[in-house]
């Protein structure tokens, strides 16, 4: 069976997103689909002054050619006319829109997966929609209890470039409900997914987790907190009982020196920009 196309979103329409999907098809050959508004992808493109074709698609083909130049669509119309730089809230149910028809795609499996563009969490919310991300989104339309936000970026080491892999126990949160949320049962969960991602989706035999603490310098021995005492220590001990092969905690300010880097295939951090 042929795979689906890969799906964009450019996100924001008065963002770079636009800009930056334009860029790459006039720049490269390429053969995903963007869901948006296709006048406002060609008109964005005019504006730059790039050599782009967009090429209007009624339903997912399973066979587009790589082409620079041509930037292939799923038309999804904007409320209003989108200018860069000024944020519209009528705009706000179009960018969520055109995630739920990528998302839908892919979890039928007629596309293979999806590139999110940037998007303006603030504005969504001011047009009266609760949304705190697209991890929590797409998260509620796969109708799932656990998924893991995975950053990932390539790092300089002395033997040439390396994946730094940093894996969210939690995600979009205030940092002062951080505490609150976190739990054994989180915790848990967090670390069999990343386990068995790494595993099964990255190729890599019985990875190595490093996880962190929540608190300044792994909560030094309790004096400046007690998750790491009384949730985290206690799940990595279960875990390695399981097999599952960890370290930690760790206090982050000397977790990302190099020399302990390299001996990890991915950090486990308690919050987002830990």
């Amino acid at each position: 069976m042929t795979p689906g196309p890969l799906l964009v979103t450019p996100g924001e329409p008065a963002g770079i997103g636009p800009e930056l999907f334009c860029t790459l098809s006039a720049t490269e050959a390429t053969a995903w689909v963007a869901v948006a508004d296709p006048d406002l992808l060609q008109t964005r493109a005019q504006t730059l002054g790039l050599a782009v074709d967009v090429v209007t698609l009624e339903h997912w083909d399973h066979a587009i050619s790589p082409t620079k130049g041509r930037l292939h669509c799923y038309p999804v119309a904007l409320a209003e006319a989108s200018v860069p730089g000024q944020l519209n809230p009528a705009n706000a149910p179009y960018v969520l829109h055109t995630l739920k028809i990528a998302a839908d795609a892919c979890l039928s499996g007629s596309a293979s997966g999806l590139v999110t563009g940037p998007i303006h969490k603030g504005i969504i919310n001011e047009a009266g929609v609760a949304f705190t991300g697209h991890t929590e989104y797409l998260q509620a339309l796969a109708g799932v209890d656990h998924v893991v936000m995975m950053l990932i970026a390539s790092r300089h080491t002395q033997t040439g470039l390396r994946p730094l892999r940093v894996a969210l126990v939690t995600t979009h949160l205030p940092l002062a409900q951080v505490a609150d949320a976190l739990s054994a049962d989180l915790l848990e969960a967090t670390l069999k997914i990343v386990d068995h991602d790494l595993s099964a989706r990255f190729g890599l035999d019985a990875p190595k987790l490093h996880v962190l603490g929540l608190n300044p310098h792994a909560g030094e021995g309790g004096h400046l907190g007690s998750e790491e005492d009384t949730i985290i220590s206690p799940v990595i001990q279960s875990l390695k009982s399981a097999g599952l092969n960890l370290h930690g905690p760790l206090p982050a300010d000397t977790a990302f020196v190099p020399s302990v880097l390299d001996s990890a295939d991915a950090v486990v951090a308690m919050y987002h920009d830990q």
